[in-house]
């Protein structure tokens, strides 16, 4: 019989991104550390039924908040990954120990975290932008892991998938998601095969707004049309508008960009490109994406910014250039064009250092000192 858990997570949101692998990973840090745990997770959120819970991990669906608070038992703390509604926030704290962990630069009101018994920020970017607004974090980033557990490894090949993540909430959307069935059949079948005569850069990330690749492509993309050896892939879905207007900022390198969707098998991506490219850093809170890769040896790159400052060891683990909002993009013109002279080379020496704070014996470690006060 499962122990019954002794800690829970809220973790509502319906679209998988970088959110739903952090509450998965801390499930594993949880489990890890003998503890059993709960996670709420919503009804429509249908990928968590492919996501690799570890055994001391019981999942439950709750439509909304309320629900999900009537469903936690009485007295274990509750993790919410994004602030309850201060009305309930005050009946759930007459129950539970309550903490939450922020998982994007804030820009709202301190009183979103009142009754809060801890907030926690997963980098310091993020915690900056919490004490601007008023509200004191845990002094601890959480940071996280690269977690390659959390899906089916596959069959080692990469083929195409819609790039498109259809909001059932727009009526476009849901429109154009019906008649998808229909117009994707007329798209012949891909299959990702690395080239060794390119310089193969990658984007593996949702096409979100808090990304902003639209502006990032419009100032990077003629750059990368001037070295005929350059080509973008991208791995991930994003929403009408979003893929739209990267399609149009990606135009000046006509066929050499391609769009591959929504991918499960991130190991074999990683493994079989030259290098992962963030999007631009302000919104940006972590960039598991960049941890993934670093962990596997695959070299990054990212604007020279927080949190990529953070999360990159510059000429270690991959390459920081300047914001190109502030260049036009000059200094990643040189670094492309270094990359391709090979007079760019990277000091592993310190890989292992830096990528330690990103292990999953360090996390346990911070989630233990985090909550260990509540916890038997």
């Amino acid at each position: 019989m499962q122990r019954p858990p002794a800690i829970a997570q809220i973790k509502l949101h319906r679209h998988f991104g970088g959110g739903e692998v952090y509450a998965r990973f801390l499930c594993a840090a949880l489990d890890g550390l003998g503890h059993p745990n709960l996670i709420l997770t919503h009804p429509r959120a249908t990928y968590w039924n492919t996501l690799k819970l570890p055994a001391g991990t019981l999942r439950h669906e709750a439509a909304t908040p309320e629900e999900a608070i009537r469903a936690i038992p009485k007295g274990i703390p509750v993790i919410s990954h994004a602030p309850l509604p201060q009305s309930l926030l005050r009946q759930a704290t007459a129950r539970n120990p309550m903490s939450c962990i922020v998982h994007m630069p804030f820009t709202g009101k301190a009183e979103d975290f009142a009754g809060y018994e801890r907030v926690f920020a997963v980098s310091e970017h993020v915690a900056n932008s919490l004490r601007q607004r008023g509200v004191e974090p845990w002094p601890e980033p959480l940071l996280g892991v690269a977690d390659f557990q959390r899906g089916s490894a596959g069959d080692g090949s990469i083929q195409r998938r819609s790039e498109f993540d259809w909001d059932q909430r727009k009526v476009r959307d849901r429109l154009l998601g019906l008649s998808e069935s229909i117009w994707s059949r007329l798209r012949p079948q891909a299959t990702y095969v690395r080239n060794p005569a390119h310089l193969n850069l990658c984007v593996v990330s949702r096409l979100t707004t808090i990304k902003k690749f639209p502006e990032l492509f419009t100032l990077l993309a003629p750059i990368m049309a001037e070295f005929p050896r350059v080509r973008l892939e991208l791995f991930g879905a994003g929403g009408y508008a979003q893929v739209r207007d990267t399609r149009v900022a990606l135009r000046p390198l006509g066929e050499r960009v391609r769009f591959w969707g929504h991918q499960t098998d991130i190991t074999t991506i990683y493994r079989n490109v030259d290098c992962v490219l963030s999007g631009l850093p302000e919104r940006e809170a972590l960039g598991l994406n960049l941890i993934e890769a670093q962990q596997l040896g695959t070299p990054v790159i990212a604007v020279d910014a927080p949190p990529f400052t953070e999360t990159v060891a510059h000429g270690v683990t991959g390459w920081l250039y300047r914001d190109p909002r502030e260049d036009r993009g000059e200094d990643f013109r040189s670094l492309l064009r270094s990359f391709l002279d090979h007079r760019l080379e990277l000091d592993r020496s310190g890989a292992k250092a830096h990528l330690q704070r990103f292990s999953m014996p360090a996390f346990m470690e911070r989630v233990q000192r985090a909550w260990g006060i509540w916890l038997p």
